[in-house]
């Protein structure tokens, strides 16, 4: 992963309703979930959904699917496992990890 990816996938997820929206999908699991049900259990205008969706799908870590009129969006997990990963691939790399952290994998 690239730094450049990888900070505009975290600038994404700073914002408070996109992370939000991003845990929900995350617990949707791969079924998803409908644009009404995200907006239902946020309570939020249609537009500023789909305006924050827009966002989360321009930096990789959301897809949408339409199926007939339903749009159905989803956590993009192998992104979510790559941004992961690029927080932790160097950790202790230049020192000692501290207690209860795991050593880095070499």
């Amino acid at each position: 992963m690239k730094h450049e990816e990888a900070a505009g996938q975290l600038e994404a997820l700073g914002n408070a309703t996109r992370l939000k929206i991003y845990r929900i999908l995350v617990r949707a699991g791969a079924e998803g979930m409908s644009v009404g049900q995200v907006q239902g259990k946020l309570g939020i205008p249609a537009s500023t959904l789909s305006h924050h969706c827009k966002r989360l799908c321009e930096t990789g870590l959301v897809s949408q699917e339409r199926q007939a009129t339903t749009l159905i969006c989803r956590a993009n997990y192998p992104a979510m496992q790559a941004l992961l990963g690029y927080l932790a691939d160097e950790c202790c790399a230049d020192g000692t990890c501290p207690p209860n952290t795991p050593a880095r994998a070499s």
